[in-house]
């Protein structure tokens, strides 16, 4: 999809990977982006940095299904379509099953349900035009595994799983879907669960190094122009899903060596539970 002339809506929007891509699709020629974000005041920043005639903030609860499609009817109405609706709101925890139930059902909401209410508010459009473009963002994690976190891990795993049977049902229909899949970005999510460089926690995502938000941004929009689903902004992770797919009980004894070395005894997920 070139985006000259598109309208695009991205959660997540006031920081971050959201930021940079509200950006550089405005750099690109989208004639208006919907930055969206929880926090308000993040979001109405954005706006104002890509200009007055060129975005508008929003700050709707993207795991309210209401809120949502809110979101989608006032875009339509605004600006007669949605071309392109990144998913992107998502956050850190670090944690093993010691977590409790609410820390596996809010996550699953922010992670999963968003993308669910996204395009099932934003489809019926998309398909009546015959077009439209749906970017989800997953994580690495969602193609391999987060060791230090069992929600992070399933629920990016659901994202993945998700794109994929979107791309499969709705492709025939003119939409296309992208997964973005990358490892350790210097946003918000890696300052909250470490330090900066990653060195702490999440820091398995970042042993191929930490991205900056533009980088990421540049690999969204190449894969959106080539219509490309996977979107690998460090190249590394495709090796690795090969490898995974190729000999998954040689792979998982890898990652359990690679843990062994990245966490001090006693402090592996499996010992959170009983610690």
């Amino acid at each position: 999809m070139d985006l000259a002339g598109r309208v695009a809506v991205v959660t997540g929007g006031g920081s971050g990977i959201g930021e940079a891509c509200c950006k550089r699709f405005v750099a690109a020629g989208a004639r208006h982006v919907v930055v969206v974000d929880r926090d308000g005041e993040r979001a109405e920043r954005v706006a104002a940095e890509i200009g007055p005639d060129k975005g508008t903030a929003a700050a709707p609860d993207v795991s309210d299904e209401a809120a949502v499609k809110a979101l989608v009817d006032r875009t339509l109405a605004a600006h007669g379509a949605i071309d392109l609706f990144m998913s992107n709101a998502g956050y850190g925890r670090r944690g093993g099953l010691e977590l409790d139930n609410r820390a596996f059902e809010k996550m699953w909401q922010v992670h999963v349900m968003a993308h669910v209410y996204a395009a099932r508010a934003v489809l019926p459009s998309m398909i009546e035009r015959g077009e439209g473009y749906l970017v989800n963002t997953a994580s690495a994690a969602g193609l391999l595994t987060q060791m230090d976190s069992v929600v992070y891990a399933i629920t990016k795993h659901a994202d993945v799983a998700l794109s994929e049977w979107l791309h499969v049902a709705h492709h025939h229909q003119g939409v296309r879907v992208s997964v973005l899949c990358p490892q350790a970005v210097r946003t918000n999510i890696l300052a909250s669960v470490g330090d900066p460089a990653g060195r702490s926690e999440f820091r398995a995502a970042a042993a191929d190094g930490v991205l900056e938000a533009d980088q990421v941004a540049e690999a969204v929009l190449s894969a959106v122009q080539q219509e490309r689903f996977h979107v690998l902004p460090h190249p590394e992770v495709h090796t690795y899903v090969e490898r995974k797919a190729a000999d998954v009980d040689r792979w998982l004894a890898g990652m359990r060596r690679f843990g062994e070395r990245l966490f001090p005894e006693g402090d592996r997920p499996g010992d959170w539970l009983v610690r």
